[in-house]
C-alpha cells in the first residue's frame, strides 16, 4: 500500500489521542489537519471557537522529538493551554514578561537539555535576545512554528503589538542556524478570518503552499440579537431585563475597555449580582481566580474586555451580551461563540445607541475616538519614516524614537519595508504606499453595517467571512428572521 507510512503516522496520532485525552476519535477535519502538521506542512486553519484547534497543534508537536514554538498573543490563554498540558504530564512550557526569572532561567534550560516539546511564548518573548539566543542554536531542533489566535496579527499587528509583522522571516533566520535539511512547518490558527484577513496572515508569515482548512462558524443553536437602546439607563435596564431572565445561567458581558469593565461590574454588585471585572491590566494570580470562579459556578457571569475567552473552555455558555459593540466583525464571531459550545440553544445580545447619537452620543463618541487614535498613529508613523534610516535594527530604532517599532510596523503593512531578519530591516521609498488604515476603517464600517443590516443575521456573518450563501438564505433564529 503506497500511503502506508502516512497511515501508520495517522493511527499512531489517532492512538495517542485516545490515550491522552480520551477521544475514540477526531472530529473532522482534525485528523487531516494533524496529518498535515506531522508531514512538515504550512497551513492555514479557520475552526470556529471550541472546534478544538489546540489539539491539532498539540499533538503533532508531542509526537515528534524536538521543539514546536506556539506564539500565543495573550499571557491568560498561555497558561491555561500549558497547565492543562502539564496537568496530563506532557512536556510543554512557557515564557512571559510577568514569569519569574529563575523560571525563565529554567524553561530555557529545558529547551537547552531537549525536555520540552512544545513552547508557548508571544511575538515579543520570541524576539527577545535571550530566547533567540536559545533557539536559534544549530541543536535545537525546531519542528514547527505555530500562530495561535492568528487574526490578532492583523487585529493588533500594525499599532499596538507591532512585532506580529516581523514573524515572517523567523522561519528563514532560524533555518540559517540549523543543519542542512532541516525544515520548519509554520501553520496560522484561528476562528475568524475573512478573505482579506487570510491574505494578510498568508503574505506576513510567508505562508509556503498552505493546506487551507476553513470551517463554517454557523451555529443553529446560536441566536443572534441586536436591540437598540435610547439612553445610558436604559442600556443598563435591558441589561437587568436580559440577566434577570436567565438567572440560573453561565453568561459573558463584553465592554470595550478596562474603566468600562470595573464601573459595569461595580454597578451590577451594587444591584446584588456576584460578579467580576476582567481585562489584561489584572495579576495573572487575578485572572486565575476568576476564571477559576467563572468555570466552576461561583460566579455566574464576567465583565470582560476582549481579553477573556481565548482558550478558555465551558461548554454551558447560555448567553453573551455585548454591553458595548466590538470594534471588528471578527471580535464579534469570536466573543459570541463562546456561547452554546454543547449545542444546546444559545443567546447573543448587542445593545447599540440609536443610529443618531442625539439622546445617546456615547456609542458614536468612542467610535470616533478609536478611529481619531489610529489615523493619529498613521499620520505619526508617516512622518516618522521620513527620518528614519533606509536601512537599520528595530531596536537601535526604538531606543531613538519612541513611535519607532510602530513606524517600521506600518510602513511593513503597507508595502514600503521588507523585514531582512526579525530584527533588521530596509525601507524602498519608490514602493507605493498602500493605505492599510484605510482597510482597517473599511472593516469598522463593516462592523456597523452588520448591526443595522436588516437581512438575515447569519448570511450577513458568513458573507462577510467569505462563505456563499443562498441567496434567500434565513437561517429562523436571528432577530431579522424572525421579525420576518
Amino acid at each position: 500500500m503506497k500511503n502506508y507510512p502516512e497511515q501508520e503516522s495517522l493511527n499512531q496520532a489517532r492512538a495517542s489521542f485516545q490515550k491522552i485525552w480520551g477521544y475514540a476519535d477526531f472530529r473532522p477535519p482534525q485528523g487531516e489537519i494533524v496529518h498535515s502538521l506531522l508531514l512538515g506542512k504550512d497551513a492555514l486553519i479557520i475552526m470556529p471557537t471550541g472546534g478544538g484547534k489546540s489539539i491539532c497543534f498539540q499533538l503533532p508537536a508531542l509526537l515528534q522529538t524536538g521543539l514546536t514554538l506556539v506564539i500565543s498573543p495573550l499571557v491568560a490563554l498561555m497558561e491555561n493551554q500549558v497547565q492543562e498540558l502539564r496537568d496530563r504530564s506532557l512536556p510543554a512550557g512557557l515564557i512571559h514578561s510577568q514569569l519569574p526569572a529563575q523560571q525563565r532561567k529554567n524553561t530555557l534550560q529545558q529547551i537547552q537539555q531537549n525536555q520540552l516539546r512544545l513552547l508557548y511564548l508571544s511575538p515579543e518573548t520570541l524576539l527577545s535576545k535571550p530566547v533567540w539566543e536559545v533557539i536559534s542554536q544549530p541543536q535545537i531542533q525546531i519542528n514547527g512554528l505555530i500562530l495561535d489566535e492568528a487574526h490578532c496579527l492583523v487585529q493588533w499587528g500594525e499599532t499596538f503589538r507591532p512585532a506580529y509583522q516581523r514573524l515572517g522571516t523567523v522561519r528563514s533566520t532560524l533555518l540559517k542556524s540549523k543543519p542542512a535539511g532541516s525544515k520548519i512547518a509554520v501553520a496560522a490558527f484561528t476562528a475568524t478570518a475573512d478573505p482579506q484577513t487570510q491574505q494578510t496572515i498568508h503574505k506576513v508569515l510567508q505562508l509556503q503552499k498552505p493546506e487551507k482548512f476553513l470551517l463554517n462558524p454557523y451555529r443553529e443553536n446560536l441566536h443572534l440579537r441586536v436591540q437598540i437602546v435610547w439612553t445610558p439607563r436604559g442600556r443598563r435596564q435591558q441589561l437587568l431585563k436580559f440577566i434577570n431572565a436567565r438567572k440560573a445561567q453561565a453568561g459573558l458581558i463584553y465592554v470595550r475597555t478596562r474603566k468600562d469593565s470595573e464601573s459595569l461590574a461595580e454597578w451590577l454588585e451594587e444591584e446584588d449580582y456576584i460578579t467580576a471585572a476582567y481585562h489584561a491590566g489584572l495579576s495573572a494570580e487575578a485572572r486565575r481566580e476568576i476564571e477559576k470562579a467563572w468555570l466552576n459556578g461561583d460566579i455566574q457571569f464576567v465583565v470582560c474586555t476582549s481579553a477573556f475567552g481565548m482558550g478558555i473552555n465551558k461548554s454551558n455558555v447560555r448567553w453573551v451580551v455585548h454591553f458595548q459593540a466590538p470594534l471588528l466583525l471578527s471580535e464579534y464571531i469570536q466573543e459570541v461563540g463562546r456561547a452554546g459550545r454543547d449545542g444546546k440553544p444559545a443567546e447573543a445580545l448587542t445593545l447599540i445607541s440609536e443610529p443618531t447619537g442625539w439622546l445617546y452620543p456615547e456609542d458614536k463618541q468612542r467610535q470616533e475616538f478609536f478611529e481619531d487614535k489610529l489615523r493619529s498613529q498613521y499620520q505619526i508613523a508617516q512622518q516618522l519614516a521620513k527620518k528614519l534610516p533606509l536601512q537599520g535594527e528595530v531596536e537601535a530604532i526604538s531606543r531613538k524614537f519612541p513611535e519607532g517599532a510602530i513606524a517600521l510596523s506600518v510602513l511593513h503593512s503597507s508595502g514600503q519595508l521588507q523585514w531582512r531578519d526579525p530584527f533588521n530591516y530596509s525601507i524602498n521609498k519608490s514602493e507605493r504606499s498602500r493605505p492599510s488604515e484605510q482597510l482597517n476603517r473599511t472593516a469598522a464600517q463593516q462592523m456597523s453595517h452588520y448591526l443595522t443590516t436588516r437581512q438575515c443575521r447569519w448570511q450577513f456573518l458568513l458573507q462577510a467571512f467569505g462563505f456563499e450563501t443562498a441567496k434567500s438564505m434565513r437561517c429562523g433564529h436571528c432577530d431579522n428572521c424572525k421579525k420576518s
